[in-house]
């Protein structure tokens, strides 16, 4: 039988930390975890039908490093991992970009922007943060019962950033209407995380756990989203309508 196969999403440039510290994580996990699973780099350039272009991948990886080549290629591969029931990870830039899909097409704000990209938008789910978080780590707190809490097996944990840009907070209730659950905060009350309900696994979070990898640890999100692939089995490539 052929591995399992994770696309992650993004353009790669080995300038970027996370994005050669993805594998390794992948790696690591793959060994704790006995799984059989492989992954390849899908440039956001080269998504025009994620239905096509990702058909054989069982699972979607939303890499750091916006503003995207191709933003609607990203947001694509989101929509036909959450549509399709397909294991859902995205970090720092891959969050973002998951909560502007769900904004746009599960909660109904089809003006839904991404500052970055749309600073003057009308409906800006992301927008610029008061104090940037490049290079900054600091405390993250996950809710009772959700899968980043049983990723981690701790209430808290301590994780790493490299972002300017988070959620606007203004826009929690549509998007927890939508079934987004918001399940990660920082000391502030800042929101670091969210989950989708009634997806087998689709999770985002603002750090980058992936960083961890380089210290030869293994992150625990990572842990987790290679474990759902393993149970969520071949991909038909499929997209649900």
């Amino acid at each position: 039988m052929n591995p399992r196969k994770i696309a992650l999403v993004g353009d790669y440039s080995d300038r970027h930390v996370a994005h050669r510290a993805i594998p390794v994580a992948l790696q690591l996990a793959r060994e704790r975890a006995g799984a059989d699973v492989a992954w390849e780099w899908v440039a956001t350039r080269d998504i025009r039908s994620a239905q096509r272009d990702l058909k054989g991948f069982s699972a979607v990886w939303l890499v750091p490093a916006s503003p995207y080549e191709n933003t609607e290629g990203a947001l694509d591969a989101v929509r036909w991992a959450r549509e399709g029931g397909h294991p859902f990870l995205g970090t720092c830039g891959g969050f973002q970009h998951a909560l502007l899909e769900i904004a746009r097409n599960l909660s109904g704000l089809r003006d839904a922007a991404h500052a970055e990209t749309h600073p003057d938008g009308p409906a800006l789910i992301v927008t610029r943060l008061s104090c940037s978080l490049v290079g900054a780590s600091g405390a993250v707190h996950f809710a009772e019962g959700s899968l980043l809490r049983t990723a981690y097996g701790a209430p808290s944990a301590v994780e790493a950033y490299h972002c300017n840009f988070g959620f606007n907070p203004e826009f929690r209730a549509p998007l927890e209407a939508a079934g987004l659950g918001f399940t990660a905060w920082d000391d502030a009350g800042d929101i670091r995380g969210a989950e989708l309900s009634g997806h087998p696994f689709f999770v985002g979070v603002l750090f980058q756990p992936e960083r961890a990898a380089l210290r030869g640890e293994v992150p625990p999100p990572v842990t987790a989203f290679v474990g759902a692939v393993v149970a969520r089995g071949p991909s038909n490539g499929t997209l649900p309508r």
